[in-house]
């Protein structure tokens, strides 16, 4: 598929310019009309009956996990189904028998829904040690590195940062947490959507993402584990394998993971959209999103007033451009970009509020984020529409 002809399948986009797909991205026809499908055509429980219906469902929804586990190069591991990342790293912070004196290495580019659970932890005794990165988004590895104490049980990095755009070196990091004989947990909730992703080649022990993000629907996620090793988050039906009035076996596998009825037109969803991924290729959405985040980068660059944050166009990244307008909350530059342009971006903290107090940012930015139905036209469109902005507050 060429990126020219997928325009098509996303009708909001001939009304409006979305630029905010790091929040949510867009969904096509065909994962919509494969959802509608299971709903009008084959809508039952999974992994329960035996009628006809139930075994279509069955078959499908785990055949769509599988895709989505392949999608992820995550064959040699366990998948589970959640409903998104936040989740995903919820169940991880449950499934392990934390004891007080044990220490979690993150940083401050993370989403709150990576470091929350970690500062939580603290009330049990846990020790949390944060890593800071310069003021271009980078991270120091000397500075994780030396982090990594006997006593870390565990390192939780992002691979893509949801404000900067910056790509995080996760395979390097994986490397450290193996010297040090310590787990790896990788948020890759902004990755997966936009960069060819391969757990097993990243080494990482937990990898989290969300499906809302990927041209899939909300209420989809996964937790890849490279062993099993996580105590359920939830028990009960589906997640077992016997039952008696005295206890209870858990079944094998992913579904000891998934306890009740799962989104199951979701993940079938999930797993259409990773085929239109595929059919599109992720080298080419990687490389469409850095020639646009390259063009926006450049363009704002270049206005007075404005002020890109994050590393420069160079460096490698998903297609996520923070900046901010001299005079102007974000939120104001936000509206006036949606009422005069009907261009639609993110703006404020983006759930990242301690890397806005560390970059210097009390009110946050605004945010752009492209994705495979943006063009350089409505680039040039958002970089004219700041421009006339910039004009007025000089």
């Amino acid at each position: 598929m060429r990126l020219e002809d997928c325009r098509a399948d996303f009708p909001i986009t001939r009304d409006l310019i979305y630029l905010d797909s790091a929040a949510t991205s867009l969904t096509p026809k065909p994962v919509v009309q494969t959802m509608v499908e299971y709903d009008l055509r084959y809508r039952a429980n999974v992994g329960r009956g035996v009628h006809r219906l139930a075994a279509v469902a069955t078959h499908r929804y785990r055949d769509a996990r599988d895709a989505v586990k392949s999608f992820i190069g995550g064959e040699d591991g366990t998948l589970a189904v959640t409903r998104n990342t936040t989740e995903a790293i919820g169940a991880v912070v449950a499934g392990l028998a934390w004891q007080r004196g044990d220490r979690v290495v993150t940083t401050l580019l993370e989403h709150h829904s990576n470091l929350l659970p970690w500062l939580r932890l603290r009330e049990r005794g846990v020790a949390v040690d944060i890593v800071q990165p310069d003021a271009d988004g980078r991270l120091d590895l000397a500075d994780l590195e030396a982090a990594v104490r006997d006593e870390t049980r565990l390192v939780a990095v992002t691979h893509a940062s949801n404000v900067l755009g910056t790509v995080l070196p996760v395979r390097e990091i994986a490397g450290i947490c193996h010297d040090r004989g310590t787990r790896l947990l990788v948020d890759g909730a902004q990755s997966v959507p936009h960069l060819p992703v391969d757990v097993a080649d990243i080494g990482c022990d937990y990898f989290c993402f969300s499906g809302h993000k990927m041209l899939g629907p909300t209420g989809t996620g996964g937790l890849w584990m490279r062993r099993p090793d996580l105590e359920p988050l939830f028990v009960g039906g589906g997640a077992v394998e016997s039952v008696t009035a005295g206890g209870y076996t858990l079944a094998p596998g992913e579904q000891r993971y998934e306890a009740g009825t799962p989104p199951i037109a979701g993940i079938i969803g999930l797993a259409r959209a990773t085929a239109y991924l595929r059919e599109i290729g992720m080298d080419t959405v990687r490389r469409h999103d850095e020639r646009l985040a390259a063009r926006l980068i450049d363009g704002l660059a270049a206005l007075d007033g404005i002020t890109v944050m994050g590393a420069d166009a160079e460096t490698e990244r998903i297609g996520v451009v923070s900046f901010t307008v001299r005079g102007m909350h974000p939120h104001e530059v936000a509206q006036v970009l949606d009422e005069a342009a009907a261009i639609l971006v993110r703006s404020g903290h983006h759930c990242c509020q301690p890397l806005m107090e560390h970059l210097g940012l009390p009110d946050g930015t605004v945010r752009a984020s492209t994705y495979i139905y943006n063009t350089e036209e409505e680039i040039d469109m958002l970089i004219a529409t700041v421009e006339e902005l910039s004009r007025r507050i000089v």
